[in-house]
C-alpha cells in the first residue's frame, strides 16, 4: 500500500497535494499497490469527496480535535502511529514547507531515510526505488537510491500536473485515533495571517508580471499592475526589488520566495539570477523585457524584447486598452 499525506484547504485537497497524488498513484501502479490517503483534522473529513477522483481507495481520517490546529510534532506522531498500524510500502507527501517538515519528523522518529523534492520515481522488480530529485533549489538534479522498510518521499512543487482517474470511486473512510500526550503540542500554529494585498496568489496565478531592479522604484510597479489586470493575473518581484522595499516579501519570486507555474510570465527589468530562475522555471511561456540583451533571463526566455520597460509596458497597456 502507498500512503499519501494530503494537505487540505476549505474542504478540498490543495493544488500541491493534487500534484503529489499524481506521483503517489504512479508509484502505486509501479508497485502494484493500492493508494490510500491520510487527512488530519476535522476539516479533513470533507476532503474525502475529492480524493476518489485521484484514485484513492481508502482515506484514513486522523480524528483528534487538538489536531485541527497544525502542531508539527503531534501531526508527525499521528502519522508514525498510522504507519505502524497500516505498514505502507511508501509514504508520499507534498513538497511544501509543511509536507517536508512532517516527513522529516517522521523519518527522525522511525529512523527512516527521506528523499525530498522528487521529480521521478522508478521501482524495479525487487521494489528498489531509484529517484531523481531537485537539489540546490532546482538548479541541480540528483539521482539517488532510496532504501528503507518504509520509503518516505515528497513530490517537488509544480513538477507534476494534477490528473484525475477515469474510474473514480467513493473511498472508504476509516477513523484513526492516535495516542498523543500534551508534550506533542509544545509547538502549535496559533494564528494564520493573510496577505493584505488581496487578489490572485502568485502560486496560483495563470499570468504573472514580474518586476526587478529595472522598475526603478515602488511607483514603477503601477504600470505592471495595470498589465497584470489586463491579463487577469498578478504582480511579482525579484529579490532585489523586495530588498529595496519596493514590494512585500509575499510578492517575491524565487528560491527564497514563491515558485510560480503560470501560463505566461512577463519579466520586466529582471536580470535573471539563478535563485530567481528557480522560482519561475515552471512557467509555460516566459517573455523577458530588458535593456541588456546579455541578461541571463533574456537567454532563457521563450521571447525577449530588448528595450526600456518604462516605454514598452505602457505601450502594451495602451494596446490592451484599445482592444478591450
Amino acid at each position: 500500500m502507498i500512503l499519501a499525506v494530503v494537505e487540505h484547504e476549505s474542504g478540498a485537497p490543495t493544488e500541491s497535494s493534487q500534484e503529489m497524488l499524481t506521483l503517489a498513484r504512479e508509484v502505486a501502479t509501479e508497485t502494484d499497490s493500492s493508494l490510500e490517503a491520510v487527512v488530519i483534522g476535522a476539516e479533513g473529513a470533507a476532503t474525502t469527496d475529492h480524493l476518489g477522483d485521484h484514485g484513492v481507495g481508502t482515506v484514513h481520517h486522523v480524528d483528534d480535535e487538538r489536531l485541527d490546529t497544525y502542531a508539527p510534532e503531534a501531526w508527525a506522531e499521528s502519522i508514525c502511529q498510522l504507519i505502524e498500524t497500516t505498514d505502507p510500502a511508501a509514504v508520499v507527501g507534498p513538497g511544501t514547507d509543511r509536507g517536508q517538515e512532517l516527513l522529516a519528523h517522521v523519518g527522525a522518529r522511525l529512523d527512516l531515510p527521506m528523499v525530498a523534492n522528487c521529480i521521478e520515481v522508478d521501482v524495479d522488480g525487487d521494489q528498489q526505488y531509484e529517484l531523481a530529485r531537485q537539489r540546490w533549489g532546482g538548479s541541480l538534479v540528483e539521482h539517488a537510491h532510496l532504501d528503507g522498510e518504509t520509503k518516505l518521499l515528497t513530490a517537488a512543487a509544480h513538477e507534476f500536473s494534477p490528473r484525475t482517474v477515469d474510474d473514480a470511486t467513493d473511498p472508504a473512510v476509516e477513523s484513526f485515533e492516535p495516542t498523543l500526550d500534551e508534550e506533542a503540542f509544545r509547538v502549535v500554529v496559533d494564528r494564520i495571517e493573510s496577505s493584505d494585498t488581496g487578489g490572485v496568489s502568485l502560486a496560483e496565478a495563470r499570468a504573472v508580471v514580474g518586476g526587478g531592479r529595472g522598475v526603478d522604484g515602488a511607483d514603477g510597479y503601477d504600470k505592471l499592475e495595470r498589465l497584470a489586470d489586463h491579463l487577469d493575473g498578478t504582480v511579482g518581484a525579484s529579490r532585489a526589488a523586495v530588498n529595496e522595499g519596493w514590494r512585500p516579501h509575499d510578492d517575491q519570486i524565487g528560491q527564497t520566495g514563491t515558485k510560480i507555474s503560470p501560463d505566461l510570465y512577463i519579466a520586466c527589468g529582471i536580470s535573471g539570477a539563478v535563485q530567481h530562475m528557480v522560482g519561475c522555471k515552471g512557467a509555460d511561456t516566459t517573455l523577458a523585457i530588458n535593456t541588456d540583451p546579455e541578461a541571463a533571463i533574456m537567454q532563457k526566455a521563450d521571447y525577449a524584447v530588448v528595450g526600456d520597460l518604462h516605454e514598452i509596458v505602457p505601450e502594451l497597456n495602451k494596446m490592451l486598452d484599445e482592444t478591450g
